[in-house]
């Protein structure tokens, strides 16, 4: 008699490009790292940049708690677009408040509904402080409490000054005039691997046009390009902040449209941006 093979209800969600699959955890089969890469196969699977698992909250008063896995199956302390991506998976599933909190390995987010229509929402997440304490973040090329401003990285291309700081995850930060002429994805795929961050870095190719916009590329551990990254937006604005090239409320330009990002002095940076259903259906892990 043929076995059965799981069926795997799933809900597909981009938030500027940077694409996510979202699932319940109950009854999910097997590893989920090896799920997450066979799920992400934009030729063998359904396709995307990463695997977002939906749990039951720790706390009851939560809406849920998730799990982040990249592409490669590597696993995540947080996404920004991939945690308003949940958000909006939520809202279509319960229709819930407007305000959500949502568990992460990275602590509780907060989000807060500020605008939708059909297919389409639009969230402002609490991002929490950044980390700029390189034993925290971590990184290991300077000792003491940081931040890590102008550290001078040795790379393939030559010696190339990078701030270093957490959401939660790892970033390394790097300022350009010319994106094309630098071969960022190239470099970005060897900073992600440097010795120097024992867990990986994601990578972020910052182009100042403003006090208040900037333009982005980015590499993110475990999966490469992508459009549009919400923690890396967050770090690229940090890092701007840090070096004195920008105000502290700016907006992020990415190849796939715009995120908006706003650090307080002393507070809690804020991320807004929009996320859009792509498709609902079952996956079958043959094996």
């Amino acid at each position: 008699m043929m076995a059965t093979n799981p069926e795997i209800p799933f809900s597909k969600f981009h938030g500027l490009g940077n694409d996510f699959l979202i699932a319940r955890g109950k009854g999910l089969p097997g590893s989920l790292a090896d799920l997450a890469r066979s799920i992400c196969d934009r030729h063998f699977g359904v396709g995307a940049d990463g695997f977002l698992v939906v749990l039951p909250p720790k706390v009851k008063k939560h809406e849920a708690r998730v799990r982040f896995f990249n592409a490669d199956g590597s696993e995540a302390e947080m996404s920004g677009n991939g945690i308003r991506c949940v958000g909006a998976f939520l809202s279509l599933e319960s229709r819930p408040s407007r305000t959500l909190n949502i568990e992460t390995p990275a602590g509780v987010k907060s989000l807060r509904l500020v605008g939708s229509r059909r297919g389409t929402w639009t969230f402002r997440v609490s991002m929490g402080k950044p980390v700029l304490d390189p034993r925290k973040i971590p990184f290991r090329g300077v000792k003491g409490r940081g931040p890590v401003v102008g550290f001078r990285l040795p790379t393939q291309r030559g010696i190339l000054p990078v701030t270093v700081t957490s959401m939660g995850n790892p970033h390394c930060s790097v300022f350009v005039a010319d994106f094309e002429r630098i071969g960022w994805a190239r470099l970005g795929r060897e900073i992600e691997i440097s010795p120097l961050f024992p867990n990986r870095t994601n990578v972020e190719f910052v182009r100042v046009i403003s006090r208040k916009e900037i333009a982005v590329r980015f590499w993110e551990r475990g999966v490469g390009v992508t459009s549009a990254s919400g923690t890396g937006s967050c770090a690229a604005v940090v890092a701007s902040v840090l070096n004195r090239r920008t105000g502290r409320k700016v907006r992020v330009r990415t190849v796939a449209g715009n995120l908006e990002v706003t650090w307080p002095k002393g507070g809690e940076i804020t991320l807004t941006g929009p996320v859009q259903l792509v498709a609902r259906g079952s996956y079958y892990p043959w094996p």
